[in-house]
Parts: C-alpha cells; structure tokens; sequence
C-alpha cells in the first residue's frame, strides 16, 4: 500500500504493508465558487445582520487575518469580505488589516504578498501585530493576575472583523474564532499566561475538545469582553480547498464550523497502536521543527507508552526562532526541561511547543525524523533518530510492530480513542 505523506509543498509517497491502519479525513467536496459561497453567508450569517448592514454608518473597521504559519486562505476570504465593506459604506482607506501574528515574526514584502496578493497588499492598510511592543497593546482584563492586553488598532476599531481557518488544535480545541484575538492579537505578557507550562500541562487542553477546555473558555471570555462584530471562517479539504464557509456570531458561527471539522476529521480508535507514522502537516506549517509538537502530541494521543513515532517534515526553515532553538539545543532531557521550565519565573517565548516536544519523548519510547531542514545534531540532543533513508526506515519499522497506523495529513485528522 502507498502512504502520501504531507511533506513541504508535495506529498512523500512511502509504501507500507497492507495490515496498516490509515486515519485519515473523509473526503469534503471543494466549492466550486468559494467567493461566491463566501459573498452568500456574508449576506446570510449565523445569528448576525449581514456584514454590508454592520458596516452602515461606522467609521472604520479591523479585519484579523491569520499569519503565515496557518494555511488560511486570506486570498479567497478578503476579496469578498473588502468589497461588501466598501457596499456598506467603509472606503478602503478606513479599513486595516492586522495580521495576527500571535509571537511570530512579521509577515512583508514577498512572504505578505503571497498571503493576500499583490492587489490588497498595495491598496489597503496592512498591519502586522507585535506582542513585545507595549504601544501596540493595552490591558483589557486580568484573568488570576495575568494581564489581558489586546492589540489597539483592533480595540479601537469601530467594526471589528475576525477572519480563520477551523482545523483540530491541540490546546483550544479547535483553531479560529476567538484565538485569533487570543492568542493572535495579544501581548507577551498575555501569552506567557494562556501558554504557561500549569496551561499546556491541563488535561483537558486537547484537540476537538471544548468542554471544560481552560484556554477556549479564556478565548471566548475575552472575544465577549473586547467585542467581535463578525466572523468568517472556513474549512479546507484535504487538498487545501475551501469545503465549508462559517461566518456572523463569533461564537455561533465558530461552532458550526467546529462540528463541521470533527464531522471529517476526528477518526475512531479501538486501541492504542505501537507504531505512528505521521506528517508535519505540510507547508506552511511544517516550515519549522518548532510546529511539530502538534503533529507529535497527535500521535502520542493513540500510541502505547514505550511505542514509536515516525515523523516526515520539511522544515525548511530549520528548528525555529533562536529563542526555541537554544532552548532545545541546552536542554539534555525532558526531567531537565519539565524542572526548569515549571517555574513560571524561568518562562520564555515558544517553550510550550518544547514542552508538548518533550511530553511525547517522555511517552514514547523512540521517535524518528525525516527531515532535511534539521541536522542529526540537534535532533540527537533532543533525543530523537535522525532518518535517512525513508523507505528503509518504515519498512524495517513496519516489520517490527503489530499495530501501526499513517496519519498522511498529520495534525489536520485526529485520532480518537473509544
């Protein structure tokens, strides 16, 4: 049988033996006109006015747009979403764009011209959010001592837009909604709270959960605080065409969207497995190692403690930031790291996806890469197995265990245990 793993912009085609479980998404229909689909339930929304209604009369509005790191489909949900704007009455030197860029860099130049296209990028306001610049933010909340401080083009804006890909998440349950204000448009400060080390740690931050789900419950707490006039999110098939189109209440709409999500991407099963071969996810996400702990905390979630994972990525653009990269490159194990980095006084940027690295190390009893963008090193002081050839490497695996699954989409299906 040939596994098509999610791998940069391609697909690595490994073959495996036929007793192999596959867990992947059930197919969804691409539409056959997204902007037209698009420009319907902005006309038609969830438990809202339309947008063209909302934006009579305002003297300006912020749209949120996701970064680079998710594979939203800004170019499909902008052109539709500006226009009805401008219909109700908000020319477009009054409408900023902020792109939330949660803790990540900023997105310019080419890499901003492929998120939204050459026209929009040129003829609308575009701003990309800062978290360590206190003039870009203000406190809005405390939630135990911790301050909220959101974003001030967003707050002050007098329509406030959120736009987002739905897709499994591994702390909020679901992506969209609400996170792209929290953590999307919020400051260090904050997210040194809703990525705390007691946070990533609570049982119930879990993909496609939301019940009793801490960090959602915060993300919608404060998405009511600051206030969310729309919303417009989508759901992408397994080709990364637009499936489904949510937009209006913040939370309704979102909601929507999420059952839409679990519907084709949470797959049962029966018993943990030895074996998981999964994907990074493909690009974008799989442009760095520091995005990994979703595809690795996935595949921990269905595998026997002591089992193996097996991990295709790219990374083409190395580990990560310097601060992740450091941080893998000192820490000698996952004890060390769990010592250290409990103490919220040892806090730094982007250790919760360490530490969702170091849990399934800690779960697992061995865990091999494929990837050309990270070296043997770093991947042995992280205590993995740098892979070389791919074929040999699942095959003598596959020969090893009795129970394997391939997650060719990686963290976009979800396996479930009954």
């Amino acid at each position: 049988m040939k596994a098509a793993l999610l791998f940069g912009q391609e697909r690595l085609e490994l073959e495996v033996s036929e007793d192999t479980l596959f867990l992947e998404m059930q197919d969804m229909e691409a539409l056959a006109d997204p902007g037209r689909a698009i420009e319907e339930v902005l006309n038609r929304p969830i438990k809202s006015p339309p947008l063209g209604e909302l934006a009579a009369g305002k003297d300006n509005a912020c749209v949120v747009i996701s970064d680079i790191t998710r594979p939203a489909p800004n170019k499909v949900l902008l052109p539709p979403l500006l226009k009805a704007l401008e219909a109700g009455g908000l020319p477009r030197e009054k409408i900023t764009i902020l792109v939330a860029t949660g803790m990540h860099r900023p997105n310019l130049g080419e890499e901003l011209e492929y998120m939204v296209g050459r026209d929009i990028m040129e003829g609308y306001n575009i701003v990309n959010h800062y978290c360590r610049r206190p003039e870009v933010y203000r406190k809005v909340d405390e939630i135990d001592g911790a301050p909220i401080e959101i974003n001030t083009h967003y707050l002050e804006a007098g329509l406030k837009i959120l736009t987002g890909l739905i897709e499994p998440h591994f702390y909020a349950g679901y992506s969209g909604g609400g996170k792209a204000i929290l953590p999307g448009i919020s400051s260090f400060e904050t997210m040194k709270f809703m990525h705390s080390y007691q946070m990533v740690d609570h049982p119930n931050l879990r993909n496609c959960l939301l019940k009793g789900n801490p960090f959602h419950e915060y993300v919608v707490r404060v998405a009511g605080l600051v206030g969310v006039d729309f919303i417009l999110n989508v759901v992408i098939n397994r080709e990364r065409a637009v499936a489904g189109v949510f937009a209006g209440h913040y939370d309704h709409a979102h909601l929507a969207g999420c059952d839409m999500v679990y519907d084709h991407s949470v797959v049962p099963v029966e018993e943990r497995v030895d074996l998981v071969i999964t994907s990074g996810g493909g690009y974008p996400l799989d442009s760095t190692f520091y995005q990994m702990s979703k595809a690795l905390i996935g595949a921990r979630d269905i595998l026997k403690p002591g089992g193996t994972i097996f991990l295709a990525c790219e990374c083409r653009e190395g580990i990560g930031g310097p601060e992740f990269t450091h941080m893998l490159r000192s820490i000698g194990s996952p004890q060390e790291f769990f010592e250290g980095y409990c103490d919220p006084e040892n806090f730094v940027i982007d250790q919760w996806c360490a530490q969702n690295i170091y849990q399934a190390l800690e779960h697992a009893g061995r865990i091999y890469v494929y990837s050309p963008g990270v070296e043997k090193e770093d991947l042995e002081k992280m205590g993995m197995v740098k892979v070389e050839n791919v074929q040999n490497t699942v095959s003598d695996l596959r020969r090893a265990y009795a129970k394997a699954v391939v997650i060719p989409d990686g963290p976009y299906v979800v396996g479930m245990i009954q």
